[in-house]
């Protein structure tokens, strides 16, 4: 039986980092958006959507999985990700807000989801144990990452082997809050990883797009960066 003690919530809050120097990961060549809310969207209406259940079936989320869920915010796929992979698996909420992180952490314990810890992250390390997710999710914020490189580079490697970084984002520019597909394929490429599937989610301009380990983890200094148009390309 699952100890409550032995799960619970990792409030994690890591000291920031000094400046050390020149970043050897290249300067992505488009806009950032800026965080705006822990909430993309109210509760109610991304349930009558029905994106989650699309996502969670495309990604083959299931018992026993261990899953990441990166930029939780407010906690809308953390804490229906905890009765799918059920007392087996294990649901990790990172979050880079202390404050957004603390008010998950005590939904998490209200609800009582004892396979579900919350972790603090940084900006563009989001600082998860190596070789330890199936899944790992980037839900509605791929966009607002400052350093893509940086943070796809230092994400990797959370993967167990075969596991896959889920992103659901909107086909528009970066600056409107979503990232064209043609620009994600680019990124994730430049990191050794490449896209498994790809599917539009109804009628919306959201997608879902999977991405596996497929070559070597570069060094810094050797990831080609994107061309800015890129940013502004819609369409696949």
């Amino acid at each position: 039986m699952i100890r409550r003690s032995a799960l619970l919530v990792l409030l994690a809050l890591a000291a920031c980092r000094g400046d050390a120097g020149e970043s050897t990961f290249p300067d992505p060549q488009r806009p950032v958006a800026p965080i705006t809310s822990a909430r993309y969207s109210d509760e109610d209406s991304r349930d009558s959507a029905g994106e989650f259940e699309t996502v969670t079936r495309l990604a083959e989320i299931g018992q026993g999985m261990s899953i990441a869920d990166i930029g939780a915010g407010e906690g809308y796929y953390t804490v229906r990700l905890s009765p799918i992979v059920g007392r087996t698996g294990r649901v990790l909420a990172q979050d880079i807000m202390p404050a957004t992180l603390q008010a998950l952490g005590q939904r998490v314990q209200r609800e009582r989801l004892d396979n579900v810890a919350v972790k603090l992250g940084q900006p563009n390390d989001p600082q998860m144990p190596d070789a330890s997710f199936d899944r790992v999710l980037l839900v509605h914020m791929y966009h607002e990452i400052e350093r893509p490189a940086e943070f796809l580079w230092n994400l990797r490697d959370s993967l167990k082997r075969g596991g896959q970084i889920i992103v659901v984002d909107a086909d528009r520019p970066t600056y409107q809050h979503g990232t064209p597909p043609r620009l994600l394929v680019c990124e994730f490429n430049a990191l050794g990883l490449e896209l498994a599937r790809f599917e539009r989610l109804g009628d919306s301009e959201n997608y879902f797009a999977a991405f596996q380990v497929s070559g070597p983890k570069p060094e810094p200094g050797a990831i080609p960066n994107c061309p800015g148009d890129l940013a502004e390309t819609r369409g696949q």
